[in-house]
């Protein structure tokens, strides 16, 4: 009579086999796994590289390959948080390689810009927006959507953003934040990144810290951002030295190195210049020189953007 160890041991040898062979199956028959097969040349993939490569296999098939509506990369279920596998081969046998997901660049950007510019901060809901998230409810926003849409194919297509942006005015809550905050968010899944600030808490902070070198480095890293976003522009009056040495001097350099930049607004072009205008340095009428100034400004902005009204109800009501 036969052990009764070696009954055991037969039946859990062959449930193994059996669990083995169909997860090697489950492999072989996974959609992306037989793409890169078919990427790979015929004399690549031979019987012994495919059984010793399996590991990989399983372990790229048991990850998370589109990380797009991910919340954060805290909650990343891949062995390396914010990190996207994808198999490549390696001296003749089947490897795995790890890149950054979509919201790990787009965290990183983000911790980049903060630990510059604290007054980027924006809302939660503008600082996760996608174009899929634009509400689209009348002709008016039907238009804007299809030129940030364009502006992001375009981006896509020629590895660069155009060099024009949008000067979105329109009455408060009505989504001007959160398109440009979409559009940013877009573009930082194509790894091009963007600085988004609040103009009021950027100036504020600009004033505190004169007389120090953080004066310049702040200074420089919004003037030389690839894509700037200046949200809420002409929502308080500038003192001249915030219009002409801060403002007009970024506008100078992003015009004359061709930067896309987008700007926010509850005015048109017209009362934008009348309140660049009215400094709070000047009292009564504006002088002929401030006019001059704001005008010049304005030829900036005019150059960088184009002028898109938006339209709609106050989103902000009905959160």
């Amino acid at each position: 009579m036969k052990p009764i160890q070696n009954e055991i041991q037969k039946k859990m040898d062959s449930k193994f086999q059996e669990r083995f062979n169909q997860i090697q199956a489950e492999l072989l028959e996974d959609a992306e796994i037989q793409s890169f097969f078919k990427k790979q040349k015929d004399d690549t993939l031979t019987r012994d590289v495919v059984e010793r490569g399996l590991g990989k296999l399983y372990e790229f098939k048991n990850q998370q390959h589109d990380c797009s509506k991910c919340t954060s990369v805290s909650k990343c279920v891949n062995t390396i948080e914010g990190f996207v596998p994808s198999l490549f081969m390696n001296r003749g046998l089947i490897d795995i390689e790890y890149t950054p997901c979509q919201q790990k660049r787009i965290e990183d950007e983000r911790r980049k810009t903060e630990s510059m510019i604290s007054s980027m901060h924006m809302p939660k809901d503008v600082l996760k927006a996608t174009l899929d998230d634009v509400k689209v409810y009348s002709d008016n926003r039907a238009v804007l959507f299809d030129m940030a849409k364009k502006f992001i194919d375009e981006t896509r297509i020629n590895g660069q953003a155009p060099s024009k942006g949008f000067y979105l005015y329109g009455d408060f809550g009505v989504g001007k934040s959160f398109l440009i905050g979409a559009i940013a968010n877009e573009l930082a899944a194509m790894q091009i990144p963007t600085v988004l600030v609040y103009v009021p808490e950027f100036l504020r902070e600009l004033k505190n810290a004169i007389g120090t070198p953080k004066l310049e480095e702040k200074f420089d890293f919004v003037k030389k951002a690839p894509v700037l976003m200046l949200d809420d522009l002409g929502a308080e009056n500038l003192s001249q030295w915030t219009r002409d040495e801060i403002l007009g001097s970024i506008l100078h350099y992003r015009m004359a190195e061709q930067l896309p930049t987008f700007i926010t607004s509850n005015l048109d072009y017209d009362g934008l210049e009348m309140s660049l205008a009215e400094t709070t340095n000047v009292k009564g009428a504006p002088s002929p020189g401030d006019k001059i100034k704001a005008k010049r400004i304005m030829e900036r902005i005019k150059t960088l953007t184009e002028s898109v009204l938006v339209e709609g109800f106050n989103l902000r009501d009905y959160t």
